[in-house]
């Protein structure tokens, strides 16, 4: 199935939280400025939307006001994650990346005491998701394992505060869901996961639900991840549909939500709904979300058509898109070679009843 990611919405959902949730002390109260709260309201909404000029034009206009604030440096990794989507080590802008993000850690963490400080604390934690999930898109197992060592601190700090920002609900559902979930599907992580308290998959989704229902600002991320996790680890087609149409049709313009509302759509059959998708995303220049279509088309004409050359053709034709994205590729890859594998047996079973 999907790579390691948790879910991109994740990376801007403790971002969103702790811009609009937090009032920062490092470098002055940024958040009680009302005029600085909207322009960062605005340009994650931007990210989103994939406007990533506009995005970089409120950073800058923070940037004036709150000079090496660690929250900019964060800000500035999530626009270089999201515009070079899917980023591998391969892009020039990874390191980078990981420099603002490692950078922004070293500013929280350069005084003692920041983790009883909520805001320095949110900062380090959303900076150390944002590393694990990319390092384990890329199937980069020991820089995931080295950071979450030292981060099970931050998550468990993390509970002290549900009760008082609502929206933390969003957390501690991720951590209760995936302690229990996430090494079961990749046993790579089991040696770690013993060393955290036991989690619970009911309890945590409750809390994912809640947030989707009643923490505003955490709404599009929780709907993200939700899709996900029923996709993913529930089997429950039916109901990661809700979720998964929902963030794509507010996020339109975004190709990872609409990638996973096609996928979501074949999952439950629905071949008309997923091929309209399809054909009106032709155009988009992205040689990931490309080769993720490729395999679209080639479930449709396998399923739908029953044309199993031109299905042949078009796994054939996303396993070799795919390969220039190492790791990240993998999961259509595996889509795409299972396909070809049953058209194989289609044929074979043709030719034995002849």
């Amino acid at each position: 199935m999907r790579s390691n990611n948790l879910s991109a919405g994740l990376i801007c959902g403790l971002s969103i939280l702790f811009f609009l949730n937090i009032s920062l002390t490092t470098n002055g109260q940024l958040l009680q400025d009302t005029s600085a709260v909207k322009l960062i309201r605005k340009g994650i909404g931007l990210i989103y939307g994939q406007e990533f000029n506009r995005a970089e034009e409120i950073l800058t206009k923070v940037n004036e006001k709150y000079p090496e604030h660690p929250a900019t440096y964060l800000y500035k990794a999530i626009i270089i994650y999201y515009q070079n989507y899917p980023l591998i080590p391969a892009n020039p802008r990874f390191k980078g990346f990981e420099s603002q993000l490692r950078t922004s850690m070293r500013i929280c963490e350069s005084k003692g005491g920041w983790l009883n400080d909520p805001e320095k604390l949110l900062i380090d934690f959303c900076a150390r998701g944002l590393l694990m999930l990319c390092y384990s898109e890329n199937g980069m197992s020991n820089e995931v394992i080295s950071i979450a060592l030292t981060t099970y601190k931050c998550v468990r700090k993390s509970f002290q505060y549900k009760s008082v920002y609502p929206d933390f609900c969003y957390f501690t559902g991720l951590y209760n869901y995936y302690r229990e979930a996430y090494p079961d599907r990749h046993p790579v992580y089991k040696p770690i996961a013993i060393l955290f308290p036991r989690g619970d998959k009911v309890e945590g989704l409750k809390d994912i639900q809640y947030a989707a229902e009643n923490g505003i600002v955490l709404m599009a991320e929780a709907y993200s991840i939700l899709s996900w996790i029923y996709i993913y680890y529930e089997n429950n087609y039916a109901q990661a549909i809700n979720y998964s149409k929902t963030i794509s049709e507010k996020y339109p313009s975004n190709l990872l939500f609409r990638g996973e509302y096609i996928k979501n759509l074949l999952f439950l059959k629905k071949y008309d709904d997923a091929e309209k998708i399809v054909q009106s995303s032709e155009s988009e220049n992205h040689a990931y979300f490309q080769g993720q279509l490729s395999v679209f088309k080639g479930i449709l004409q396998e399923q739908k058509y029953n044309n199993y050359t031109l299905a042949a053709r078009f796994y054939e034709q996303a396993i070799g898109a795919m390969k220039q994205f190492g790791p990240r590729g993998n999961e259509f890859t595996d889509y795409a070679e299972d396909g070809l594998k049953r058209i194989k047996g289609y044929q074979a079973r043709k030719k034995s009843t002849l």
